[in-house]
């Protein structure tokens, strides 16, 4: 896990995965930065990774409580999970369409 973390804190943009839709069609999609915005976060450059990806934080919020309602009973947590999923697809798709002004 130590080695995963070293490795993600010294990847630069020359080796993240190429959005085919930009290269294909010329439009961002809606996952555009989502992986420089995680390599900014492994770098501790929590605002700049916000105004990469705006998703990524609630995006992070959900993947953890779906892991953690995976090994704990919560409570209400499908009401909590339905929320941080309208949270993260409203984010997403708020940014997508600020894209384009």
């Amino acid at each position: 896990m130590k080695i995963a973390l070293s490795i993600l804190l010294f990847i630069g943009e020359d080796y993240l995965l190429p959005c085919l839709n930009k290269q294909l069609l010329g439009i961002e999609c809606t996952g555009c930065g989502i992986q420089r915005a995680a390599v900014l976060l492994f770098h501790g450059e929590f605002i700049e990774a916000f105004r990469m990806y705006p998703a990524i934080y609630p995006l992070i919020l959900l993947t953890g409580f779906l892991l953690l309602d995976n090994f704990m009973k919560i409570k209400y947590a499908n009401k909590i999970s339905i929320f941080l999923i309208i949270t993260s697809v409203a984010t997403i798709l708020i940014n997508y369409i600020l894209k384009f002004f």
